[in-house]
Order: structure tokens, then sequence, then C-alpha cells
């Protein structure tokens, strides 16, 4: 029976996973350029590799993220756009997080014609902290705003610059808690839509160089 899935082994085995792809020719991907499939490819390449070394419970639809016990998320992205989706839950988000962490594959995929197959190569394995999955500009502004000696009325207006989706009572209601609560500095860039778009160029920068941030393969 193998053992109950912790942190430390989700990290481990994401360096191996990261390692053991380079060598395998992925005749299945070969000529792919969808993104999306890529990312899914990987991603339950991923499942499946960790399934041999681990017992756990993966995620739902009605979980919301691949790793529920531990309050983690897993993502693949392309290297030249290092950028992923989430679900909504409401604006307080790009100030305290997402509510969960990320473990996040950044890979880049190249085609061997000789072969008729695919490689790909992980070049980043970031590890982002739940404290750290918010925005990386509003977490920014608003700690420069606290330094400033700043109030409710400052962090309200801030938020109306930063186009943040509240109405007048929300923002007030979330300058408060700021103010009795302030937040980390983010390493994430989220952007406002139907879904939440995340950009981790934050986190690649600055990945070992502050707590909570972490790439598990540089």
């Amino acid at each position: 029976m193998p053992n109950p899935l912790n942190l430390d082994g989700l990290k481990a085995t994401a360096i191996e996973f990261a390692n053991s792809l380079r060598c395998i020719p992925i005749i299945e991907l070969f000529g792919t350029t969808d993104g999306k499939a890529l990312g899914t490819w990987i991603e339950d390449s991923f499942n499946k590799f960790l399934a041999k070394r681990y017992a756990y419970e993966p995620g739902n639809a009605a979980h919301g993220i691949d790793f529920p016990e531990l309050k983690v998320d897993l993502k693949a992205t392309f290297l030249r756009q290092p950028q992923s989706s989430c679900p909504f839950r409401d604006a307080s988000q790009k100030i305290f997080g997402l509510g969960y962490g990320l473990l996040v594959f950044v890979y880049e995929k190249t085609d061997t014609h000789e072969t008729q197959s695919a490689a790909i190569d992980v070049r980043h394995a970031l590890f982002i902290d739940r404290s750290r999955t918010s925005d990386y500009q509003t977490t920014k502004g608003i700690l420069e705003i606290l330094n400033r000696g700043g109030n409710v009325d400052d962090l309200v207006a801030f938020m109306e610059d930063r186009n943040l989706p509240l109405d007048e009572i929300g923002r007030t209601a979330l300058a408060e808690r700021v103010l009795s609560e302030p937040p980390k500095q983010g390493y994430i860039t989220i952007s406002n839509a139907l879904q939440w778009r995340l950009q981790y160029g934050h986190a690649i920068t600055n990945a070992g160089g502050v707590d909570g941030v972490q790439d598990l393969i540089s």
C-alpha cells in the first residue's frame, strides 16, 4: 500500500517526473500545438506517475483543485507564455490569494521529424505557496499605501483604479479587512476575466529569493 501523499512527497515527485520526461519520446504529441491538449497530457501523466508512489484522493469538479487534501492545484503551461486560468471566486483573491497553492510545470515542446515524436522539457517546476498566490502589482500597491500610513479612503481609491470587480460597499469592506489583516506580497499576475487569468513571470523571476516561491528544478 503506497504511503499517503504529503507536500514533501508531491514536490519530490514533481522533480522526478520533470527529469523523467526529458528521456521519453512522445509519439502521440508529435505535431500538437494546442496548449490545452499538451497541458492536459502533462497533468494526466503526472497524476499517473504520482499514483504509483503515493495514495491520495484526486481532485474533481466539486473540489475544483487537483490535490484538495494538500490545498494545491496543478498547472502546466508553455515557457514562451507562462499562463493559465482558474475559476473566479471573489475579488479578494487578488489581494489575499487564491486560497490554495500551485504546482506549475513550465515546459518547452519540440518535435523530431526523423522519429515522428515529441519531447517535453520542463524548464521550471514552480511551487507557489497559497500565501503568495495573490496579484503582484495589486499587493505591491497596497503594501506601499499601508507603509505610507494610508487609510480606507486611500485603499478604496486604489481598488477603483485597479478595476477590482466590486461595488462601493464591497471595496470599503475589503479595504477595512486589508487594514486589519495586511496581505503578503503576491507573485502571480491575475487578470480580470470570466475566469482569473494567471501569469507566472514574477514567480519564475523571484523563485528561490522569497519564502513561498520555489523552482523545484533550478
